[in-house]
């Protein structure tokens, strides 16, 4: 099986990079992908990112959630430091925690095109209350398409206890 060379990263700028700049701006240009080297599988990667804050775009109080990201690649995958720097140049952006997630997953379908993704934002309640928006997509024509279709019909219907945030 044969492994990534240093030829298939070169095109990468953050990865390694010492001098790295945050930005605090929404910043979807700082998306990097690679080749996926296993093009012939299914198979998930999924991101955690407990520590996700945005603005609210009325009050520009800060919002915290655990974001999950989920996708399934076809032919590039997303590198891992340009996603943090993503995600974190959502620190002062302003929208509310539904525009957030889809914003998420469409800047994600246009960097790699995968064949399934899903985002899920779990925010910490604001006035008593907590919003969990979750959106997904199957790339249309496929069984992807209809997975998406069944994992949103299905979709937390077993919801958690929400009792410690």
């Amino acid at each position: 099986m044969a492994g990534r060379n240093e030829d298939t990263l070169h095109d990468l700028s953050l990865l390694g990079n010492q001098e790295t700049k945050y930005l605090f701006e929404y910043s979807p240009e700082v998306l990097e992908s690679i080749d996926n080297l296993h093009p012939n599988r299914d198979y998930f990667v999924k991101f955690n990112c407990p520590e996700f804050t945005s603005l609210c775009p009325q009050t520009r109080q800060p919002d915290f959630a655990t974001m999950y990201i989920s996708y399934i690649p076809d032919q590039k995958i997303v590198e891992s430091k340009s996603l943090k720097l993503y995600l974190f140049s959502f620190r002062n952006h302003g929208d509310f925690h539904e525009d957030c997630v889809n914003i998420i997953m469409n800047d994600l379908i246009k960097l790699l095109d995968p064949r399934y993704i899903e985002v899920w934002g779990k925010f910490t309640p604001r006035g008593g209350l907590s919003i969990d928006p979750y959106c997904n997509y199957g790339k249309p024509g496929t069984k992807y398409e209809q997975m998406a279709d069944h994992r949103m019909l299905n979709h937390d219907m077993y919801p958690e206890k929400v009792d410690n945030r």
